[in-house]
C-alpha cells in the first residue's frame, strides 16, 4: 500500500503521452519490437487471468485477495509504461489507448477503497457502502479487461476503421454477448442454485427478458436509413423475432415454470446465420459453422430442459422406502446418496450423465461467440490472403473455446474451494461435484422447477451421519 504515491508519480506523466496522429506507412508497418510483445503478454496475463482470480478470491474473502490484486496493480502500471515505450510499429489514436487511460479510474478507486477498508473505520456508516462499491468495481474488472484486450487486438491489426465500424460492432458485441450468456449459464448450473431459488424465478425467465430487450434494441438499430439491403432486412427481422419470442418466453416462464423458448430462439438465430450470404467462400463456411454451433447450443438447451432428469434422490425419503416422491429420480436405483470424502455424491446413472450434459449448452455458446467474433470481413480477408482454409481456422477457434471454457470452470472451482468456502471443500472435490456439497443438497438442483419455498424434508441428520433408530 505504500507504493501508491510511487504509482501515481509514474502514472501521471505516462498518461500525458499522446499517440501520433500523422503516421507514415513505414511507421504503421514497421516490425513489432520485443517491448510491445511483452506489453501484450503481460496485460493479457494480468487482465485475463490475475484480476479475475483476484475478483473470485475477494468474493470468498480469501487472504490471498489483497496480495494478488496488489501484484496485478503493479504489473498493470508496468505494462502501461511498456505500451508507451515501445519502438518499431506505431499506432494511430484508438479506443484502446483511450480506455487504457480511463482504466486508471477503477484501478485507483479499488486501491483507495482497499486501503480504507483495511483501516476498519466508520463501521456503521460509510464502511458498508464502501464494501458494496468495492465489490461492484471489482466485479467489473473481467468485463473491462475483456473489452480492453479486444480493443488491443483491433488496434494491433488496424481493424474497424472507416466503413468497417458497424460490422465490427455487430460481430464483437453480439459475439461477446453469446460468451457472456455461456459464462452465466455455467455459473448457474454449478454454483448458482441458491441464488436461483431465492429469486423465485426460473432461469428461462431471466433469459427471456434479456432476449426481449435486446430484440427491441436490434429492431431499431440495424437499418441506418436509405434503401433496405437484404442484410438490413435479415438483421431487423431477427430483432423482431427476439422481442416477440422473448415476450412469449417471459409469459411462459412466469410462476417458476421452465420454457424452451430461449433455446428455440437461439436455434432459429443459428439457422438464420448459417444461411447468411457472404462475399468470400471462407466467410460463408465460418458463418455456417457459427450458425450450426448456435443451432446445436439451442437444441441442447431444449434437451436439457425437457429430457435430462431434473429430480434428485433424497436420503430422507429413500430411508422411508419412498422411491416415487417428487425428489426421487424414478427407476434409477443407482441414484443414491453416498457420504464419502466429506461431501455427498451420487452414483452412476441418468442423473450423473445429465450433470455432464449440462456443460454442453454453455460451452457451445462460448464457442459460437468466438466464431462470430472471428468472422468479420477484415479478419477473414486476412486469413484468406495468407492461404489458410476454413477448416484450420475454425479448429483454431474451437481450440480457443476449450481454453476459455476451462478457464471459466477453473474460476468457478476457485470460488467453491477458496476463502470462506474452503472449509466446505475437500481435496477430492472437482468442478463436477461442487453442486454435491452438503449445503446444496437440501432441495432440487437449479435446473429443476424451482420451488418458491424451502423443501420440507430435512436431511441434516444424514449430512452429519446421525442414525434414526
Amino acid at each position: 500500500m505504500n507504493a501508491l504515491p510511487i504509482i501515481l508519480a509514474l502514472a501521471l506523466p505516462v498518461a500525458a503521452h499522446e499517440h501520433h496522429d500523422d503516421l507514415t506507412e513505414v511507421q504503421m508497418n514497421a516490425p513489432v519490437d520485443s517491448v510491445l510483445w511483452i506489453h501484450m503478454a503481460l496485460q493479457a496475463f494480468v487482465w485475463g487471468i490475475l484480476f479475475p482470480m483476484g475478483m473470485v478470491l475477494g468474493m470468498t474473502k480469501s487472504r490471498w485477495h489483497v496480495p494478488l490484486q496488489s501484484t496485478g496493480f503493479v504489473l498493470t502500471f508496468g505494462g502501461y509504461i511498456l505500451g508507451h515505450s515501445h519502438k518499431g510499429r506505431q499506432f494511430p489514436a484508438s479506443a484502446h489507448g483511450t480506455l487504457a487511460t480511463i482504466l486508471f479510474l477503477p484501478i485507483l478507486t479499488q486501491i483507495v477503497l482497499g486501503i480504507y477498508l483495511k483501516l476498519h473505520i466508520h463501521e456503521q456508516s460509510l464502511r458498508p457502502w464502501a464494501v458494496k462499491l468495492h465489490g461492484v468495481v471489482g466485479k467489473a474488472y473481467p468485463v473491462l479487461g475483456w473489452v480492453q484486450m479486444l480493443f488491443g487486438a483491433i488496434t494491433f491489426r488496424g481493424y474497424c476503421r472507416g466503413g468497417h465500424i458497424n460490422q465490427c460492432l455487430a460481430h464483437y458485441i453480439m459475439g461477446s454477448g453469446f460468451i457472456a450468456y455461456g459464462v452465466i449459464m455455467a455459473i448457474l448450473l454449478i454454483v448458482g442454485e441458491n441464488w436461483i431459488r431465492r429469486t423465485g424465478r426460473s432461469p428461462e425467465w431471466w433469459d427471456s427478458w434479456v432476449i426481449l430487450l435486446w430484440g427491441i434494441v436490434n429492431t431499431f438499430t440495424e437499418h441506418q436509413g436509405g434503401s433496405w439491403s437484404v442484410k438490413d432486412m435479415q438483421h431487423t427481422i431477427m430483432g423482431v423475432l427476439w422481442w416477440a419470442g422473448g415476450a412469449m418466453g417471459v409469459f411462459l416462464s412466469r410462476n417458476n415454470n421452465r420454457s424452451v423458448v430461449p433455446g428455440l430462439i437461439i436455434a432459429l438465430t443459428g439457422w438464420a446465420m448459417s444461411e447468411h450470404a457472404q462475399a468470400l467462400m471462407i466467410s460463408t463456411k465460418v458463418h455456417s459453422t457459427f450458425g450450426w454451433t448456435l443451432i446445436l447450443a439451442g437444441i441442447s438447451r431444449i434437451i436439457e430442459i425437457c429430457f435430462i432428469p431434473s429430480k434428485v434422490s433424497n436420503p430422507a425419503s429413500d430411508s422411508d422406502g419412498d422411491t416415487h416422491s417428487e425428489h426421487t429420480l424414478a427407476g434409477d436405483e443407482s441414484n443414491s446418496w453416498d457420504y464419502s470424502g466429506g461431501f455427498f455424491a451420487k452414483g452412476s446413472g441418468p442423473a450423473k450423465a445429465g450433470k455432464a450434459f449440462r456443460h454442453f449448452p454453455p460451452f457451445l455458446l462460448v464457442t459460437a461467440g468466438l466464431l462470430f467474433m472471428s468472422a468479420t470481413d477484415e479478419e477473414l480477408e486476412f486469413v484468406h490472403d495468407n492461404g489458410m482454409d476454413h477448416v484450420t481456422y475454425i479448429l483454431i477457434m474451437f481450440s480457443f473455446a476449450f481454453i476459455l471454457y476451462t478457464h471459466i470452470l477453473f474460476l468457478i472451482h476457485l470460488y467453491a474451494t477458496s476463502g470462506r468456502n474452503a472449509s466446505e471443500s475437500t481435496s477430492a472435490k472437482t468442478v463436477e461435484n461442487i453442486e454435491m456439497l452438503p449445503h446444496g443438497i437440501n432441495g432440487p438442483r437449479w435446473y429443476a422447477p424451482v420451488p418458491n419455498g424451502e423443501v420440507e424434508t430435512p436431511i441434516t441428520a444424514h449430512i452429519i451421519g446421525e442414525d434414526e433408530d
